[in-house]
């Protein structure tokens, strides 16, 4: 793929949905500025598009000038749209038929942190392999199953290009560099950030099991992984420590010794933590995440999560 025709410059065009992530429009943006900077000609013209207005306000307050506003007319090659906070809740029709519009005309799409959100919403994202952060990844899963969702720091396929955000954009913007004018310019540019260690696509957006908990033990590994494919239908005991290769009393202590806690406690407690980051993420109803999560009952949910964080499933609703 060429990133120019003729003499022109390549246009990009940032859509900065209100609230969206300072860390990853700079992350994404500012690549192409020195590769510009780096290649001593215009490479890129990178367009800022608000929603209304002649700006858009970051969540760290930061406001960002736009050159235009969605629906007017520019000639793109590709789109990224940039969001935070909730982008479950985005209901904006005129942005999400703008979106529509640019796909049909052809126009490359891409989205940034909660941005991939946007673009399933507007129903651009059926049939592609995407990713998007882990914070948005559960709600975004419960609204629409049938995506081909990853867990990774960035995908690109085809013409979507999608990134969990925060730094990860920074390898996004180093491919696609790469990919329009060779890997010596891209990497001109990854050094000029001090990025010297680009990450390819494929690699996760958190931290291992070793590092989030504290321990190696092939086992407690095991049964975590266990545990996390199976929220919504949760195994017990005899199924998880079969699974993981032990018999159920060593597998509690194991879990005691190298977690300081129960196998089954700290199951549960991995189900509360998403149940609560789908109260926070999404519009689905208590009973629904009570479902998605692996109870029986809305009441035994509720009974549950109130112990665990001191507050009804309500108060966390936004």
């Amino acid at each position: 793929m060429n990133g120019q025709s003729g003499d022109r410059p390549f246009r990009i065009g940032f859509l900065l949905i209100d609230g969206f992530a300072l860390m990853s429009y700079a992350s994404a943006s500012e690549p192409f500025r020195a590769a510009n900077l780096l290649a001593g000609r215009t490479l890129y013209d990178v367009i800022n598009v608000s929603l209304y207005g002649s700006s858009a306000q970051s969540s760290a307050s930061a406001i960002v000038k736009a050159r235009t506003q969605v629906g007017e007319h520019t000639d793109f090659d590709l789109v990224f749209v940039i969001a935070g906070g909730d982008p479950t809740l985005f209901r904006d029709k005129r942005v999400l038929q703008w979106l529509r519009h640019l796909s049909r005309r052809g126009v490359m799409l891409g989205g940034v942190s909660g941005g991939p959100v946007i673009l399933a919403r507007a129903g651009l994202m059926n049939g592609y392999r995407m990713t998007v952060h882990w914070e948005h990844a559960s709600a975004l899963i419960e609204i629409a199953p049938d995506l081909m969702l990853e867990r990774s720091i960035y995908v690109v396929d085809r013409d979507r290009y999608t990134c969990a955000g925060g730094i990860a954009a920074l390898d996004m913007m180093h491919h696609l560099i790469a990919s329009h004018h060779g890997e010596e310019l891209a990497t001109r540019v990854s050094d000029w950030y001090l990025h010297t260690n680009v990450r390819a696509p494929g690699q996760p957006q958190r931290a291992g099991f070793v590092a989030r908990y504290g321990t190696n033990s092939a086992p407690v590994i095991r049964a975590i992984e266990i545990m996390e494919s199976h929220l919504d239908d949760p195994l017990d005991l005899a199924q998880v420590a079969e699974l993981s290769g032990v018999g159920p009393r060593q597998l509690n202590r194991l879990f005691s010794d190298r977690i300081g806690q129960g196998t089954m406690g700290f199951y549960r407690d991995l189900r509360l933590e998403r149940a609560k980051s789908l109260l926070e993420q999404s519009t689905l109803s208590i009973t629904e995440i009570a479902l998605a999560t692996g109870f029986c009952s809305s009441a035994h949910f509720a009974k549950t999560f109130r112990t665990k964080f001191g507050s009804p499933p309500s108060r966390f609703r936004r």
